[in-house]
């Protein structure tokens, strides 16, 4: 075989997918070392990763009961609707700048360990899923204070959650990849994340927007794609109506970002060990 043969082969797109199939078979690899991730962060801790769920919820309380005075909201519609954003968006966050660093972050493995790239991703989304679980009892314990009317609609959290899984996966690979390549886009994404929070409806919603007479940033809002992650997850958790709006952009933007994340792990998948 030839080196033009070999490149070309490496490039493949079977040999892409190989690697994503393959590596989601070595799942009990990556759930034990996203598991290992988490109890070696919080090593000699009592609380361990409860830690998180102490800080988000403070953060969520204190945010929930200043912008309800600010705005003049009903703190039992906002304190739930501030910490379900808070705790979704702790989970995209991390999949955008964790995920842009995931291919650096495990050097080691990756030149000592023959493992599918793919490995390194699913301990990266499966250990923010973790996280996110430990972070939903803030969600559960305000629910119970304030009960909210729930319906059948409630289960479209689950394929939402699917979709948002889905969505880290190729955020992941596309933005490991890139970073990896070029490692000012790390820092470049962090900027961007920042902006993007206080462009997404977190501490604010669209009566805030009608109060303060700014209905035309609603529509520079809709163009934020993350609008439309957080929607599909927050609103059935808050008894809100679904807006199918939110799920057809979602799911365009899954189809898209699968198509991207499929060219760069076929192009670029082999030079990711030479790049870190």
């Amino acid at each position: 075989m030839t080196f033009i043969d070999a490149a070309a082969q490496s490039r493949s797109l079977r040999r892409a997918w190989r690697d994503l199939v393959e590596g989601f078979q070595q799942r009990e690899l990556w759930l034990h070392l996203a598991w290992q991730d988490i109890k070696q962060r919080y090593r000699r801790s009592v609380l361990g990763p409860f830690w998180i769920t102490i800080a988000t919820g403070t953060t969520a309380v204190a945010m929930g009961l200043l912008y309800s005075k600010l705005f003049k909201l009903p703190l039992e519609e906002h304190l739930p609707y501030v910490t379900l954003g808070l705790i979704v968006w702790n989970l995209i966050n991390a999949s955008i700048l964790e995920g842009a660093d995931v291919f650096v972050a495990n050097e080691g493995l990756i030149k000592q360990l023959p493992t599918p790239l793919s490995v390194h991703v699913y301990r990266l989304v499966w250990r923010q899923m973790i996280l996110f679980a430990h972070n939903m009892i803030i969600f559960v314990i305000i629910a119970v204070i304030y009960p909210k009317p729930w319906s059948w609609t409630v289960l479209t959290v689950i394929p939402a959650l699917g979709l948002i899984v889905l969505n880290a996966i190729w955020v992941s690979l596309c933005f490991g990849i890139l970073a990896t390549r070029y490692r000012d886009i790390s820092p470049l994404l962090g900027s961007l994340v920042q902006l993007l929070f206080f462009m997404t409806p977190i501490i604010w919603n669209e009566s805030t927007l009608q109060q303060q007479g700014a209905q035309d940033y609603a529509r520079i809002v809709e163009l934020n794609p993350l609008l439309h992650y957080l929607d599909i997850v927050r609103a059935p958790l808050l008894g809100a109506d679904q807006e199918l709006r939110h799920w057809i952009v979602v799911l365009v933007l899954t189809v898209v970002g699968w198509l991207v994340a499929a060219f760069a792990m076929r192009q670029y998948r082999a030079r990711v060990p030479y790049w870190v």
